[in-house]
């Protein structure tokens, strides 16, 4: 915290109203930041994070002008959660010259194995684990590739990256991988959360043995914090302490929706999507974590915490829509 008299650091998170920004900003806020968020509906500011003091601005990241107005002279931390292309790098570049730090939120998405196999493509990548930062990356896609598509995500977020790490400017990178939270998007409990409410009796989940790495949207922002601390240009591997099962993820999930039913695993080679779930994986993608560990200090949060929070927001949101 701030002490009594001293200037609060200001932060300017933009897309600051998910699951990351979020969460970020709560972190900031109650370690005594002065936080800005910004989003193109107002309607998905959540409440408690205006209640906790950030304040939100009906803000388009194209907008140069709006995005430059924002920043001002007293910023001295940029989170930018919308880059998804070289080029929404390279139009905020011009505007860091007053900023301490800034932070990319990137994905494990850039990441190729040996054959050029990734996690987007048709075929399931084969890595080392645990992966490391210095691992190869896919080609940065070009300034007109759609990086909104299931093959363009990663090279559009490699080209991204290459901007900002060409820049010469004490930007960090960070790769998380399936994040999780409160004010998720596309929460990916959200299916089964519904199903669970609605009282299903069994549920088929194909392959629960399926190893995942999770990212709780609390340990990004305690990652964020910890680079506000200390800028430099660098890449971070972003994740929860240890992987999980997915059957672990489902029971996580049946808690929070006070679900009773049975779980039935099940592999049927005539229909593969047949209990297809978010955390059914062919080779376990595992990310090392030890560069961030060695700047926060600590290991983060256990992954099925994350889960259940997000699972419980998710819930709580159905309830709301169809009391009983």
């Amino acid at each position: 915290m701030t002490r009594s008299g001293e200037p609060r650091p200001r932060a300017v998170i933009l897309g600051g109203t998910g699951a990351i920004g979020g969460a970020t900003a709560l972190r900031l806020l109650s370690a005594g930041w002065s936080v800005d968020v910004t989003g193109r509906e107002p309607g998905r500011m959540p409440a408690e994070l205006a209640a906790a003091g950030a304040r939100f601005h009906r803000l388009d990241r194209s907008d140069r002008a709006a995005v430059a107005a924002l920043l001002g002279s007293g910023t001295e931390l940029l989170v930018d959660l919308l880059a998804f292309r070289g080029a929404d790098v390279a139009a905020v570049l011009p505007l860091l010259a007053d900023v301490d730090s800034a932070v990319l939120v990137s994905s494990r998405a850039v990441y190729r194995d040996a054959a050029g196999r990734h996690l987007n493509g048709s075929e399931p990548p084969r890595f080392p684990a645990p992966l490391g930062e210095d691992t190869p990356t896919l080609d940065p896609a070009p300034d007109e590739a759609d990086p909104f598509t299931r093959t363009g995500y990663g090279p559009g977020k490699a080209a991204a990256e290459a901007a900002a790490l060409g820049s010469g400017r004490p930007i960090t990178v960070l790769r998380p991988a399936k994040v999780h939270g409160r004010w998720a998007r596309n929460a990916r409990t959200g299916s089964t959360v519904r199903r669970m409410l609605a009282g299903t009796g069994d549920l088929e989940v194909a392959d629960p043995g399926s190893l995942e790495h999770l990212t709780g949207a609390g340990n990004v922002a305690r990652v964020i914090e910890a680079v506000a601390r200390n800028p430099a240009q660098r890449v971070l591997n972003v994740a929860d302490p240890e992987p999980v099962t997915a059957r672990a993820i489902f029971e996580t999930i049946a808690a929070e929706a006070g679900w009773a039913g049975t779980l039935r695993p099940i592999r049927d080679p005539a229909t593969p999507e047949r209990g297809d779930h978010p955390w059914r994986t062919v080779h376990p993608v595992l990310l090392d974590t030890a560069r961030a560990r060695a700047l926060t200090g600590d290991e983060g949060f256990p992954g099925p915490l994350a889960i259940a929070e997000e699972a419980r927001w998710v819930a709580e949101g159905q309830r709301r829509r169809n009391p009983a």
